[in-house]
C-alpha cells in the first residue's frame, strides 16, 4: 500500500476539480469527515481537505475550458522538465505547465488513451495515506491496459505484475524501491468494461464501514455506481459519484492487506 516516503513515480498528491466547491466540502465532510482549509485569497478558491489535522487531498474550482468534475492524481517527479518531455515523446499530451504551485512545480497531462493525470515536483505531498478516510489505492481504466502500463513504466520506472482472472486481466502497479522485499504496490490497471466510458484514474479511499460511506453519499446527493461488494483478497468496495459527477471508490481492505 501507499506510504508517505513518496519515492519518484509514486502517487504524491490528489485533488478534486469541482464546479461547486462549497457543495463538495459538504459532501466529502459527510462521507469522510473531512474539513476544508482555504489556501488563501491568492489561491483562486483552492484549498485542502484535512482529516484529524492531516492533509488528505486538495480541492479547487474547475479552471480548464471544457473540464469535467474529476479527481486527479499527481505522481512525484524529481525533474518535471524531463518528465513532460517524456510524456510527449511517449505519445501523451501536456495540457498545462510546468507551472509554479506552492513551493514546487506541476503539469497537467493526458496519457495516450485519454486518462488525465498530473506530475508534481515538490518536497511536500499528502500527509495521510493508507489510513481511514485517506487515499489507499489508485486504478487506471483504459481500452488497452498493457499499452498504458508500458507508457507509465517508461515515464516513472514502475513495475507491473499481471493477475490472471477468468473474467478480466488486471495489472498490479508498484513503484521501484531499493528494497525488493518491500511491498510498494499502489494501484492497478484494467480494461474499461464499457467502450463508451472515458479512460480515467479512479482513487480509492479507505473507510471503516463501506455501507455507512455509501449511505452518507446517498443522503448528501451522491450516486452509487457500484453497490458495496466483497472482492476476494481485496476487501469490501463500492464505487460512488459525488453530486457533481466526480467518480471515486471506497474500500475497507482485508485485514491482511491493511
Amino acid at each position: 500500500m501507499l506510504g508517505t516516503d513518496f519515492p519518484t513515480g509514486s502517487p504524491f498528491w490528489i485533488d478534486l476539480g469541482s464546479p461547486d466547491t462549497g457543495a463538495a466540502v459538504s459532501f466529502y465532510g459527510a462521507v469522510f469527515g473531512w474539513e476544508f482549509e482555504s489556501a488563501g485569497p491568492e489561491a483562486g478558491g483552492y484549498g485542502f481537505f484535512r482529516k484529524d489535522g492531516a492533509t488528505v487531498a486538495g480541492l479547487g474550482p474547475l479552471t480548464e475550458a471544457g473540464a469535467r468534475p474529476a479527481w486527479i492524481t499527481y505522481f512525484r517527479t524529481a525533474d518535471i522538465e524531463a518528465t513532460v518531455r517524456e510524456v510527449g515523446a511517449a505519445g501523451g499530451r501536456v495540457r498545462c505547465g510546468p507551472q509554479p504551485v506552492g513551493e514546487g512545480r506541476m503539469a497537467q497531462c493526458t496519457d495516450p488513451q485519454g486518462a488525465h493525470f498530473a506530475v508534481l515536483e515538490s518536497a511536500a505531498g499528502l500527509e495521510r495515506v493508507s489510513d481511514n478516510d485517506a487515499l489507499v489505492w489508485d486504478e487506471l481504466y483504459v481500452a488497452d491496459p498493457h499499452a498504458a502500463v508500458r507508457f507509465y513504466e517508461a515515464l516513472f520506472g514502475w513495475r507491473s505484475e499481471e493477475m490472471k482472472d477468468p473474467d478480466m486481466s488486471y495489472e498490479v502497479l508498484s513503484y521501484r524501491s531499493e528494497d525488493d522485499r518491500q511491498d510498494t504496490s499502489f494501484g492497478g490497471a484494467t480494461a474499461l468494461q464499457d467502450p463508451r466510458q472515458a479512460a480515467c484514474w479512479v482513487p480509492y479511499f479507505a473507510v471503516m464501514d463501506v455501507n455507512a460511506a455509501v449511505a452518507a453519499a446517498r443522503s448528501t446527493g451522491g450516486r452509487v455506481l457500484l453497490p458495496a461488494t466483497d472482492v476476494p483478497d481485496g476487501g469490501r468496495v463500492a464505487w460512488l459519484a459525488d453530486p457533481a459527477g466526480a467518480v471515486f471508490a471506497v474500500l475497507k481492505p482485508n485485514p491482511h492487506q491493511a
